[in-house]
């Protein structure tokens, strides 16, 4: 008779087992599967705003314990059993955390990434948001073993994000085997098959169907089905329903919100907009004449055959010059009203010109104003040579410090217009960290609002303007 030590063991995938192994793993594959639909069950009861998320893995038996890779929960059956013998709640527990891996994709990784770190990076993540949530269902044994570790981390890592918690963990130099010694706390679930393809259990009904379904899917498509591009479609399901999470947090759900802040920041983060800076001032471009060959207009089936009878005289020249996007009159303003850093404007402001006078992105004859504002327009600075703008940056000095009122901005820039300082002004971008009063009517030029943001805040701008978030790191990264 077989000891329940061996029964235990995870099973060999590619051997096949005798008939009586065989039943035995089938009955426990169906009540290991009873197990995690109880355990999904539960939450759902407890964890209403994660209704669309819990269900969405499918349940597939692998070589293993247990494990998410956003498209299926993979478990070995009798380690699901041995764990639900030890504690009924164990499971509950797992299934959650699971989830929240899923919920903030943390399987979708960098491959230059230090593997061991990021994955205790993400679990000291996830347990945090579990202790948050108070689900009483769900096993707290494990918490007494990482309260220690869990104080140091969240006294040093002010957003309890898993990328926050790796670059704390990077510059700690933990030694692998301390790692490893930590991973060993905090883990609920194996995170292998983040990085290779799991060995699917297909001497089980279910997982021969799993298989069989996955066949079926490279014969039809003529691809693997984790393929980037269907990847890319399930990080994007994955995209929507932190989004509906947070939606539901913020309104129908509120009190769980509160509660639980630190998942709130982590929907926060993983939802805020990215945004390439470079790409985005391509929107203010102006149309304008520039000196340059127009090979776009230029037929060469013409000016072949004029070389051919002609042989020297081309029949068709191209043209001397051709439209292109180009930037020649714009307004950066600066709400000196917060707290934001001088060398953090300066960079800002050094990283915007840079973008700027790219080529096919600026004329050589420029007229930037930088306006410097709290709730009065405090200084206007007017650019129109590399040099004022080096001169500039070198003797630059914030003023102002007063309330936040966006709108002083924009009467003066009208103003500049009816002046005729500006002849074919189309954009003003304004640079701030914090709360203002916009104004009432659209202007007749492309609005940008450019929130310095670190916290994960949500800011609202008018339906005419358009919001761009940025944190420290992506303006003092080099460009």
């Amino acid at each position: 008779m077989e000891s329940e030590q061996n029964f235990f063991m995870p099973h060999p995938a590619d051997k096949e087992p005798s008939p009586a192994q065989k039943e035995k793993l089938e009955k426990a594959d169906k009540l290991a599967r009873q197990i995690l639909e109880y355990a999904r069950n539960t939450l759902f009861m407890n964890l209403r705003f994660m209704k669309n998320a819990l269900g969405r893995c499918e349940l597939v038996p692998y070589e293993g314990t247990v494990s998410a890779d956003v498209l299926c929960f993979y478990y070995y059956p009798p380690y699901i059993l041995k764990q639900f013998q030890k504690n009924q709640k164990r499971i509950t527990r797992t299934y959650l955390h699971m989830i929240l891996h899923c919920i903030f994709q943390h399987q979708f990784v960098s491959p230059y990434i230090r593997r061991p770190l990021w994955n205790l990076a993400c679990d000291i993540a996830v347990e945090n948001m579990i202790r948050e949530l108070h689900v009483d269902s769900i096993d707290k044994t494990p918490e007494s073993q990482q309260n220690k570790v869990m104080r140091i981390v969240q006294e040093n890592v002010k957003y309890m994000t898993a990328e926050k918690i790796y670059e704390y963990l990077q510059k700690s130099n933990f030694q692998d085997e301390r790692i490893a010694e930590l991973g060993k706390i905090f883990e609920e679930d194996n995170h292998d098959v983040w990085y290779n393809p799991p060995n699917i259990l297909g001497n089980l009904a279910s997982g021969q169907a799993f298989l069989d379904k996955m066949q079926h899917s490279r014969t039809e498509n003529g691809e693997d089905s984790e393929s980037l591009a269907e990847r890319e479609a399930v990080r994007k399901m994955w995209q929507k329903l932190s989004q509906q999470m947070q939606t539901d947090l913020e309104t129908f759900s509120k009190q769980a919100g509160s509660e639980a802040g630190t998942l709130m920041q982590n929907l926060r983060a993983i939802n805020r907009e990215k945004c390439n800076y470079e790409n985005f001032l391509r929107k203010f471009a102006v149309r304008g004449e520039a000196m340059k060959i127009d090979t776009d207009s230029f037929d060469y089936n013409f000016y072949c055959y004029g070389r051919s009878i002609y042989e020297e005289a081309a029949l068709i020249e191209p043209l001397e010059y051709k439209e292109v996007n180009r930037i020649r009159e714009f307004v950066i303003a600066i709400d000196t009203s917060g707290s934001v850093a001088g060398k953090t404007v300066q960079k800002f402001i050094q990283k915007t010109y840079n973008i700027l006078k790219q080529q096919e992105s600026f004329f050589s004859k420029v007229n930037i104003h930088i306006v410097q504002c709290d709730t009065v327009i405090q200084e206007d600075k007017k650019i129109t040579s590399q040099e004022d703008f080096d001169d500039y940056l070198k003797n630059m000095k914030l003023k102002g410090f007063g309330g936040t009122d966006f709108r002083p901005v924009f009467a003066y820039v009208n103003q500049l217009i009816k002046e005729k300082e500006f002849t074919n002004l189309k954009g003003l971008l304004y640079f701030t960290d914090g709360y203002g009063t916009f104004p009432e009517h659209e202007p007749n030029y492309k609005t940008a609002f450019v929130f310095l943001d670190d916290e994960y805040n949500n800011f609202n701008v008018p339906v005419w303007a358009i919001r761009v978030i940025l944190s420290t790191d992506d303006i003092m990264e080099e460009k």
